[in-house]
């Protein structure tokens, strides 16, 4: 092999740089360790853990050690950024799909247009959405053009909304522009409000992004507690207001008097308080404690002096109780600073406490009436630990004084007087008259932007503003002049984000599912160490397992690197990767033992061995790798992550199998005392051997097989024999939840329960479907389906519904179980709603359109790549009926057997991935065997075509053995063992390797021989013919 020095560089340092990311995984699980132990240690009383107050002191921990550089330069956080994630299903937590509805985006715009041709026009196009992939826009100005075809799109939209944008003569063409933009400013609106709230969540490395369908945003919340609070925070309008402010000096004096009352209050409790730390002293303290690194400044001569400074810091806090938390901005003289911060720099954790004291009785006593305290957006230190409070002033009606719907306008913008950006916003006639009121109100004051009760910005007064054109200046950066100007645009318009696709995954769940796959890839993968070793022999077989422990290496710190997410698929999708990547060995070794057979030295055999496996290993991964592509296109949550994953996976077993087996037999061929390899063992050596089997002359009889086959696959899709498909909600829309029991339970009687519950609740000609089954390996789990009032959109709607759960199963709950711990989503939950899932109508509708889209365009692409390569229509056309055939059956196979096997077999988008994965390895198979028909053809141009490709079927049978037979045996452990979350996945990739493995010897070639043999005819017609 010709560059082996720089492939050897280019490897190690590959890596190096995935050891590197890995490395943040490792540190951040330390600091996870340490910060639970310090923890347990801080509340454990008599041997006994207060859980509350682990909590709290975990938090205090992390915050500690907020600004630490713990690793490479990184803070913990910055390095969180970079370890590889785990998703919602492995760790607990919520993901939401929310929609922002465009329908009434364009109803805002349109000035709440009441004509016939709009409203008929929007009917239209909801119609058309259920079917088509094209964005609701596109649709709608189709079917305007349609219902109204010598109308114009300004008669809608030339409104005072958009006066200075659409004029009443604009073509159509300069309308629909228009809209376009409006209408992705109030998505890009939404997405702004949406980001900030879920910051206030506290939520560890939570994720939000804008999906690909216009107008949808995904949200993934990992640990949150409270998924009630997160629907109704989310889904809340944004509230966009401009407040006029205090000046510091005006409440002075009145905060000034509650700091006093509060002190005089209670002496005797702040003595008591000052007594913890002491007891705290003797227990271990945090690394980069913030009272100790304190402690430590100020001890510059002796233990004295900073006990002494320690007791001084005490008195303060003591005397002052509000003013210690707050950090008023006051000069040394008494004079407050000019402007309304009233708390200069307050820690998170001493929110609540000041809340408390200013909306106090005696505070409200104290206070002007009309004073309001809120706190900023963002903090004002860079661990993002502290925050400030400003003062608003009320109206008389205790309003602010100007709403955010009047603005029509805003933008960053730059100064040529200044090297900072700056913020231009423009507003209707009511609010620049109304605005030119306040300004004038306020010269030399600060008006308030508050957005969702949050303070973004206070900037001041110079002048009395006319014409409703302003300018907010300040020492803006690019990006924060962006965001204050997508604040107030936020108020522009209404863009009502609903959840149309929700899961919530208890930490319970999560952990159980972290231990099956783990378990179930450890053991996929010392079976395949074992087998390789089996098959061909010690050091051949420990080679393989070398570049196979390099191969998973390098997936992981690869998916590190991107900062992927790591699933419950994912981990399928990695060992299913393994038994894969054992394909490309086995095309090596196979060739390897072939070069053998023909009396070749083992070196000669070995550089032969990769020349001739190499372009079958190329068009192998390609064709796998289209259709994890196609899958990552079209896929949405872990199933992306699945395909992800998939794709690096085959990547790093090309570079592993090609570079590093090859770099390993070099250099073992090259020590003095290297034996001869045989790349067998004495068990398998004669093994799929010298066959000569005739499968051309075998085909009719596979043929009628695979007809008989097919009939009752399509007669088990037909409903009036077996029963409809089992949809999942993914597909028709609905709720899942995985409820867990006390005690075994019987899933009919838990329904008959359930069924009356719900029933009795509905109104004249409702209906609903209910479907329980049992979840997993123990009886007291089930998995309840249901689509009860699925379009319900109310705010209370998820609430109604885990009410009736509950009352439906608690003659079946303990006693003592409440609404509250079967809804609860805490670590510690053993019994209750353990996950759940909830998918709308219109989300399914889309779901079902991008898995068909899905399969069709992997078999295209497939059909097209394999037309390309191999340069013969006959190949494509018998490797697409071959994958046809292996989707029909199984689908045949989920038709007939969902109702009898103990697991869920429904048709959603984890079957999808199935039957896209099934693609990708039924035509790995297959291009193998067209890869040899095509080589026997250029060896043996004058041989009959039947002896040729008789040839490459048994020639390959020994490999087609081994990487079915590997792939396999992986798959039965993740379906033993890798949890009842992913084992009708895995089942239809079991379906899948034993279907596609047949269908590539006895469909795909004999098909390809068939139609070659029908052009050959056809030529010698032809020719005789000319003749």
């Amino acid at each position: 092999m010709q560059n082996k020095g720089l492939i050897r560089i280019l490897a190690v340092c590959l890596f190096l740089a995935c050891a590197y990311y890995l490395s943040f995984s490792f540190r951040t699980r330390q600091y996870d360790r340490k910060a639970k132990a310090y923890a347990e240690a801080q509340a454990t009383v008599d041997g006994v853990v207060n859980d509350s107050v682990a909590k709290v002191k975990e938090a205090f921990f992390y915050d500690s050690i907020a600004t630490k550089k713990i690793w490479f330069g990184n803070t913990l956080k910055q390095c969180r950024e970079k370890e590889i994630n785990l998703g919602l299903d492995l760790k607990g937590g919520m993901n939401i799909t929310m929609e922002v509805s465009v329908p009434e985006i364009l109803d805002a715009l349109s000035g709440h247009n009441t004509s016939e041709n709009y409203k008929n026009a929007i009917a239209a196009a909801k119609e058309k959405q259920k079917k088509s992939g094209d964005d609701f826009l596109t649709l709608f100005f189709q079917s305007f053009h349609e219902v109204a075809p010598n109308a114009k799109l300004a008669s809608i939209f030339a409104t005072m909304e958009l006066k200075d944008k659409v004029k009443s003569n604009m073509e159509d063409a300069e309308v629909e522009k228009v809209i376009r933009e409006e209408v992705e400013d109030a998505i890009n609106n939404s997405f702004n409000v949406l980001r900030t709230r879920i910051d206030r969540f506290g939520v560890v490395q939570p994720n939000i992004q804008k999906l690909a369908q216009s107008g949808r945003i995904l949200i993934e919340l990992p640990g949150i507690k409270d998924p009630k609070r997160v629907e109704k925070l989310l889904q809340g309008s944004a509230n966009l207001e401009f407040w006029e402010t205090y000046e510091l000096s005006e409440i002075l004096p009145a905060l000034a008097q509650i700091n006093r009352e509060f002190a005089a209050m209670a002496p005797e409790a702040e003595a008591v308080k000052e007594e913890a730390p002491k007891a705290e002293a003797e227990t271990v303290k945090p690394e980069g404690d913030d009272l100790a690194d304190l402690v430590e400044n100020l001890n510059t001569d002796s233990a004295a002096a900073a006990a002494n400074q320690e007791a001084q810091i005490a008195e303060y806090k003591r005397n002052n109780p509000l003013f210690a938390l707050l950090n008023t901005p006051i000069s040394e003289n008494g004079q407050a600073s000019r402007g309304p911060v009233v708390g200069a720099y307050v820690h998170y954790s001493d929110t609540a406490k000041v809340n408390e004291m200013l909306q106090s009785r005696i505070a409200k006593t104290v206070l002007p009436q009309d004073v309001r305290f809120c706190w900023s957006v963002k903090p004002v230190d860079e661990r993002g630990s502290y925050y400030q409070l400003i003062a608003l002033k009320a109206k008389a009606d205790g309003r602010a004084s100007l709403e955010g719907d009047v603005i029509t306008d805003a933008r960053a913008d730059f100064s040529q007087m200044s090297a900072y950006a700056e913020v231009s916003m423009a507003m209707n006639a009511e609010g620049a008259r109304r605005w030119q009121h306040l300004t004038g109100q306020n010269i030399g004051k600060c008006v308030a932007i508050v957005l969702d009760g949050y303070v973004y910005s206070f900037p001041k007064v110079n002048d009395e503003i006319a014409g409703g054109r302003s300018q907010i200046t300040g020492n803006f950066t690019v990006e924060e002049a962006k965001d204050l100007a997508n604040t107030l645009k936020s108020g522009k318009m209404p863009a009502p984000a609903h959840i149309i696709e929700e899961s919530v995954v208890g930490p319970s769940l999560g952990r159980e599912a972290i231990q099956a796959g783990l378990l179930s890839f450890l053991l996929g993968f010392v079976l395949i160490l074992i087998y390789m070793i089996f098959y061909y022999g010690w050091i051949p077989g420990l080679i393989a397992d070398a570049a196979l422990v390099c191969n998973v290496f390098l997936l992981v710190g690869i998916l590190s690197s991107f900062s992927a997410v790591l699933t419950l698929p994912g981990i399928a999708g990695i060992v299913l990767t393994m038994g894969m990547a054992v394909d490309a060995n086995v095309l090596i070794y196979e060739r390897i033992r072939e070069e053998l057979r023909c009396g070749k030295g083992m070196r000669k055999a070995i550089e032969d061995g990769f020349k001739g496996a190499i372009s079958a290993i190329v068009d192998a991964n390609v064709t796998s790798f289209l259709t994890g592509a196609i899958l990552a296109i079209f896929g949405t949550g872990p199933i992306k992550g699945f395909a992800v994953t998939y794709m690096i996976g085959i990547i790093s077993s090309f570079l592993t199998a090609v570079f590093i087996t090859r770099l390993l037999l070099e250099d073992y061929c090259k020590k003095e005392d290297a034996k001869e390899l045989s790349f067998t063992t004495k068990l398998m050596h004669n093994f799929l051997q010298n066959i000569h089997f005739d499968f051309v002359n075998a085909r009719k009889i596979a043929y009628c097989v695979s007809g008989v086959v097919l009939i009752f696959a399509i007669l088990g899709l037909e409903p009036h024999l077996f029963g409809k498909l089992n949809l999942g909600i993914d597909f028709s829309g609905g709720r899942n939840y995985v409820v867990r029991f006390d005690q075994n339970i019987n899933t009919q009687e838990v329904r008959a329960n359930l069924d009356k519950t719900f029933s009795a609740t509905l109104e004249d000609g409702e209906l609903f479907s209910l479907n329980v089954i049992t979840y997993g390996n123990d009886a007291n789990q089930v998995r309840i389906s249901t689509n009860y009032r699925i379009n319900d959109e109310s705010a209370n709607a998820n609430d109604k519904i885990d009410s009736l759960l509950y009352a439906g199963c608690k003659p079946f709950l303990g006693e003592n179980i409440t609404y509250e711990d079967f809804t609860t989503t805490e670590s510690n939950a053993e019994v209750g709603i353990m996950s759940s899932q909830k998918v709308g109508p219109a989300i399914a509708d889309d779901i079902k359109t991008s898995a068909v889209w899905a399969v069709l365009a992997a078999l295209v692409v497939i059909f097209l790549y394999i037309l390309l390569r191999f340069r013969n229509f006959a190949y494509s056309v018998g490797a697409l009926v071959a994958l046809a055939h292996d989707t029909v059956i199984i689908l045949g196979l989920y038709a007939i057997l969902w109702k009898i096997m103990p697991f869920s077999m429904e048709i959603d988008q984890s079957f999808i991935a199935a039957i896209l994965t099934v693609i990708g390895y039924s035509i790995n198979d297959t291009v193998v065997i067209f890869d040899r028909v095509r080589e026997y053809n250029t060896l043996y141009p004058k041989r009959e075509r039947k002896i040729n490709i008789n040839d490459a079927l048994n020639n390959t049978l020994s490999r087609t053995f081994s990487t079915s037979m590997s792939t396999f045996v992986v798959l039965l452990a993740i379906f033993v063992f890798g949890g009842e979350t992913i084992q009708g996945f895995v089942f239809a990739l079991l379906m899948g390797v034993i279907v596609g493995t047949y269908s590539s010897l006895f469909i795909a070639s004999p098909i390809a021989y068939d139609i070659q043999l029908a052009q050959a005819r056809r030529a010698e017609k032809k020719a005789a013919l000319k003749k």
